[in-house]
């Protein structure tokens, strides 16, 4: 009876396992043997060692490749994903249960767009010319049109990916102050704590953990993506917008700005050692904040 009832299990588990061997397993060992070869387009399987990551060492863009992504990263966490999440969060918390719910449906809508759409309609918005929403709120103060990919790329792949990862910030924060027990709003308020009062010293230590959550996921889903970056600059000008992964992308299967493609051995190289490094980052991240302190209750106080 127990055997039946595990093959049962297995079964039901079967299908969403052979998806996650073939479209995950497989690529990321495929991957990883690629990387200690010099495989380019006539697809020869040569070993070679170390030489790939000795290579990444000696790539003279690497160095403005890291400084772009870490601007990239820092940029859109800290303005978008906590910054305006929490903004966001408190707004929508604050507003009453059915206007929450509707504003928190429109703020969703950039996560639900296809990228291509979604890239478009924010080309249309940072258009160098003055039809562009941006530039023509600009020409109101006598300001010339901006060409912002251009001139401000960095600031426009932070802005265009940075309401992406802004809508879950959000629904985790507003679920994480929503689960806050009324007594503590209410002590707090016979006790004359004021609005911002309540937010720092009872929302604000309820919702540290959630926060550390949305920093460790936005961290590496902004590490790992660049379709929207690759749709709009494609790294440019002149490496001015290139991050990690769209270098990866670009030398191992497309020119982009480089002289060189189609090297998948070095392009699977980089895809490893961002990987790994992700990784670590992420054991240190759970290891510095103490995540079995998770389920602990915050101390909460009252000035």
């Amino acid at each position: 009876m127990k055997r039946t009832r595990y093959i049962k299990k297995f079964l039901l588990l079967a299908p969403g396992l052979i998806l996650i061997v073939l479209f995950f397993v497989i690529p990321a060992i495929v991957t990883t043997i690629m990387s200690f070869t010099g495989m380019d387009f006539r697809l020869k399987w040569n070993f070679i060692g170390i030489a790939n990551f000795y290579n990444i060492l000696k790539d003279f863009l690497v160095p403005r490749i890291i400084s772009n992504t870490a601007i990239y990263l820092i940029g859109t966490l800290a303005v978008f994903n906590v910054g305006l999440s929490l903004i966001l969060a408190i707004f929508t918390t604050s507003i009453g249960k059915r206007p929450g719910v509707f504003y928190k449906a429109i703020f969703l809508l950039p996560r639900f767009t296809p990228p291509v759409v979604y890239a478009t309609i924010w080309m249309l918005i940072l258009s160098p010319t003055k039809n562009g929403l941006f530039n023509s709120i600009l020409s109101v103060f006598g300001i010339h049109p901006v060409n912002w990919f251009v001139e401000y790329p960095m600031f426009s792949i932070i802005l265009i990916n940075g309401f992406i990862g802004t809508s879950l910030g959000m629904l985790v924060f507003s679920s994480a102050i929503e689960s806050i027990p009324g007594d503590y709003i209410k002590a707090a308020e016979v006790d004359g704590a004021s609005w911002i009062q309540t937010i720092i010293h009872i929302k604000l230590p309820i919702i540290r953990w959630p926060l550390l959550f949305i920093l460790a996921y936005n961290s590496l889903s902004l590490l790992t993506s660049y379709e929207y970056i690759m749709l709009t600059t494609d790294g440019g000008p002149f490496y001015s917008s290139e991050v990690w992964a769209l270098y990866a992308y670009h030398l191992a299967f497309s020119s982009g700005q480089s002289s060189t493609s189609f090297r998948f051995g070095y392009g699977a190289a980089l895809s490893v050692f961002l990987v790994i490094t992700g990784i670590i980052a992420s054991v240190i991240y759970w290891r510095v904040f103490k995540f079995k302190e998770m389920m602990s209750e915050p101390q909460i106080e009252i000035d």
